[in-house]
């Protein structure tokens, strides 16, 4: 016989139960206790004695209206799965609409940038022809330096009119 000095949590452990069912069996088989420095319930057990085998925990009743109601919450789950489903699918099919007429958008978009683009070389092409002829100085039917300086006025014009025109 090996009596040993264990808590109730010590003694829990020992033999797999909680606290509170060593508490419980301590006062079932009447074991002696005192009390320890800090405080603390000991007990003087002989554990290769002490047989105790946990009975598994026995369920409650089921009370009818609970399982009823436990019943009615099983459908409303489902029912709030489908659902979910439902809106997600709805959800997929407004990202598809709208990534399409994000395409679409962007595609008149790129059409009008090509078209800019064109007109925008068209205005370079004129004038770099414009810049050309100035360089050369020869141009039918008046002096040089008149002719230049209508040639730059129009040239000018011109670029003001390409800037309005990329403004927009």
């Amino acid at each position: 016989m090996y009596v040993e000095l264990l808590t109730y949590a010590d003694l829990g452990a020992r033999l797999h139960i909680s606290r509170e069912a060593a508490r419980s069996l301590a006062r079932r088989r009447r074991l002696p206790r005192s009390q320890s420095e800090d405080g603390k319930a000991l007990l003087s057990v002989d554990v290769p004695e002490l047989r105790c085998t946990p009975r598994p925990r026995r369920g409650r009743r089921v009370d009818p209206i609970d399982a009823f109601l436990a019943q009615i919450e099983a459908v409303k789950i489902e029912a709030f799965k489908a659902e979910v489903a439902r809106l997600a699918a709805v959800a997929t099919a407004y990202r598809a609409v709208f990534e399409r007429e994000r395409a679409d958008r962007l595609a008149v978009e790129l059409t009008q940038a090509a078209a800019e683009t064109t007109a925008a070389n068209a205005w370079a092409a004129l004038l770099e022809d414009e810049v050309a002829v100035l360089r050369n100085g020869r141009h039918a039917g008046g002096a040089i330096a008149g002719q230049a300086a209508r040639r730059l006025g129009h040239l000018a014009a011109a670029i003001v009119e390409a800037d309005r025109a990329t403004r927009r």
